[in-house]
């Protein structure tokens, strides 16, 4: 049974092989999908180079003697107060980053997409339910909340990743429950049960897969929101605890040296800004292709 057409304005992504490859392809060769490739691919080689241990430098090694050291060719980014290697630090930092926005990310969408599928087609007492838990936890401001959540907590990577995800979860209950009810008495969704398949079969063969277009951006956007709230978090003092290397924390440790040593900043501030410019590039890009009324056709 094909899911094909859609009257709700819902990104079909339920289509044939060609169709799919043409919308990937679209999203892909624009200017700003371009960049955002560009600049994840930066970001993701930096991170590995972390994570497989192969930078240059050890990140918490110190150094009194290279204390304050500019950039040259044996330190690229540039020392900071204690001696440490900035680009080492600025890699391990970006792995950080993207490790805990990747975990936080991936909870809020899988526990959100569900509570809002299951509100939005089953309706009643849980819809009312979950609801009332979306509008309280939209009624914080996302930052405010993620401090709250981390400040009573335990400070540790798990707890930045826990705050972050309760605070992106009400996002993809909304942005999963919307399809549903528009799409739950759909013909192709009523014919379904009326041969005698059963509502949550339905729901997630006919339903849920008309709903991965939207899914794939809200994450992509949601990464780079992750990014800059962890750093955010690790600027206040309730991020990544040391000795861990966080972006969020070298920001705040080159204030007051920003002046005599400016590759303490630039470096750390400049790779939050390309992680966060290139998943955001990519998101709209992403957006427009699977928008069925411009490059999803």
């Amino acid at each position: 049974m094909s899911a094909a057409a859609d009257a709700h304005g819902v990104p079909d992504v339920a289509l044939d092989a060609g169709r799919r490859t043409r919308v990937w392809r679209a999203a892909f060769a624009t200017p700003a999908g371009i960049v955002g490739i560009v600049l994840m691919l930066v970001v993701v080689v930096l991170a590995l180079l972390a994570v497989f241990g192969i930078t240059p430098y050890d990140p918490a090694r110190q150094s009194v003697q290279d204390s304050l050291r500019g950039p040259d060719g044996q330190h690229w980014f540039g020392t900071d107060q204690f001696g440490r290697d900035i680009f080492s630090r600025v890699a391990s930092g970006l792995a950080n980053s993207l490790l805990i926005a990747i975990l936080s990310v991936a909870a809020a969408a899988v526990v959100g997409t569900l509570l809002g599928v299951l509100a939005g087609y089953y309706q009643g007492v849980l819809d009312r339910l979950v609801g009332v838990v979306t509008n309280v936890l939209f009624a914080f401001p996302s930052l405010l909340l993620a401090l709250a959540l981390a400040a009573t907590l335990a400070r540790s990577a798990f707890t930045v990743a826990l705050a972050i995800a309760i605070v992106y979860l009400p996002i993809f209950v909304r942005v999963a429950r919307g399809p549903v009810l528009s799409l739950r008495n759909a013909e192709y969704v009523l014919a379904s049960t009326a041969i005698g398949r059963s509502r949550l079969s339905t729901l997630f063969a006919h339903i849920v897969p008309n709903m991965r277009g939207i899914l794939v951006v809200q994450v992509t956007l949601s990464l780079s929101w992750a990014i800059l709230t962890e750093a955010s978090l690790s600027f206040l003092g309730f991020g990544t605890p040391p000795p861990a290397a966080s972006l969020g924390g070298m920001v705040y440790a080159a204030q007051t040296l920003s002046g005599v040593a400016p590759w303490m900043l630039f470096f750390p501030g400049g790779a939050i800004i390309v992680a966060v410019i290139g998943l955001n590039l990519l998101g709209d890009s992403l957006r427009a292709a699977l928008d069925p009324r411009t490059g999803g056709r």
